[in-house]
């Protein structure tokens, strides 16, 4: 049963009739993924520390960012230097191949880890598109509990997904895989754009309510702290997609690749590359909630001067 995803990933194993093109891939990959998974380690790891400490955010909104935080910094800790180790051992063209065991550990928390961050995202354009469209209703519909199942279902299916890695061909399970995040990908750009949309609408009702007697204020502010927000979750989507996409292309062209050598090699490092551009969406995940994310920000600067003024 394991068989499956030894095979797949053994033909990643360099030999000396290589191009060398694909050589330098493999070399790039490793420095690239070293150095990321340091960063996307401390990152979220503040990020996550951060999340934790503020009390300014929703609270369903805050749990889904520390589930994409989580999962952001499994990929940094697991999967990176997972990546790192077996690029190695590939590059070691006379050494014999990796025990089968570690690449089906690998294919597991791979699976599982960018699932939780993928749909973690989702879930995010999902959470801010009602806030925006329930508006009043929101906190009523939206609560703290729900949101917390949504989470755990989301993890436990990844996981059902990482699983099912050890019992199907692997050319069957990067189609499937390709398929549901191309078919993912299109209804969260729906609901992005609905965002956009809905954004739009709401900065001309401020601009009405800044007209309005004081009374009014409150709601105003509820509507530029919802539109900061869901500003903020649009440029996450925005970068996952970046991410994201360019890997579900590559798992569609290594499963229809074929016996054509020139070909193989050519998406061997196609693979390579954008497997790296998956595990760059984490480190980045963190920047944007600083940068976007007004109370995350903040956070983030105190924990940071507090450390540091402990430290002097």
């Amino acid at each position: 049963m394991k068989q499956y995803f030894c095979d797949f990933f053994e033909e990643f194993q360099l030999s000396k009739s290589d191009d060398e093109r694909l050589y330098l891939s493999y070399v790039v990959a490793c420095v690239l993924n070293a150095l990321l998974s340091s960063t996307t380690v401390v990152l979220n790891a503040i990020t996550i520390q951060a999340l934790r400490k503020t009390s300014l955010l929703q609270k369903p909104l805050k749990t889904l960012l520390l589930s994409l935080a989580v999962s952001d910094l499994g990929s940094g800790l697991l999967c990176q230097p997972f990546t790192v180790a077996l690029c190695a051992k590939w590059l070691q063209q006379n050494n014999p191949n990796v025990n089968c065991t570690a690449y089906t550990v690998f294919a597991i928390i791979l699976t599982l880890f960018s699932f939780a961050s993928f749909f973690g995202v989702m879930l995010i354009s999902v959470d801010r598109f009602m806030a925006i469209y329930l508006h009043l209703r929101y906190q009523e519909l939206v609560t703290y509990n729900r949101v917390v199942v949504v989470v755990i279902s989301v993890w436990i299916f990844s996981a059902f997904l990482s699983l099912i890695t050890t019992c199907i061909p692997a050319n069957i399970i990067l189609v499937v895989f390709a398929v549901i995040g191309i078919l993912c990908m299109v209804p969260t750009a729906v609901v992005n754009y609905k965002i956009y949309v809905a954004v739009r609408r709401h900065r001309n009702q401020i601009h009405a309510l800044q007209v309005q007697p004081a009374g009014q204020n409150s709601e105003m502010t509820d509507l530029l702290s919802v539109k900061k927000s869901a500003h903020g979750t649009f440029y996450v989507y925005v970068v996952s997609l970046l991410c994201f996409l360019p890997q579900a292309c590559s798992c569609l062209a290594m499963a229809m690749s074929g016996e054509n050598t020139i070909v193989e090699q050519a998406v061997k490092g196609l693979t390579i590359y954008t497997s790296s551009a998956v595990f760059l969406n984490s480190s980045l995940n963190p920047i944007i909630y600083c940068w976007k994310m007004r109370h995350i920000r903040h956070a983030i600067i105190d924990l940071l001067q507090n450390t540091f003024t402990r430290r002097s």
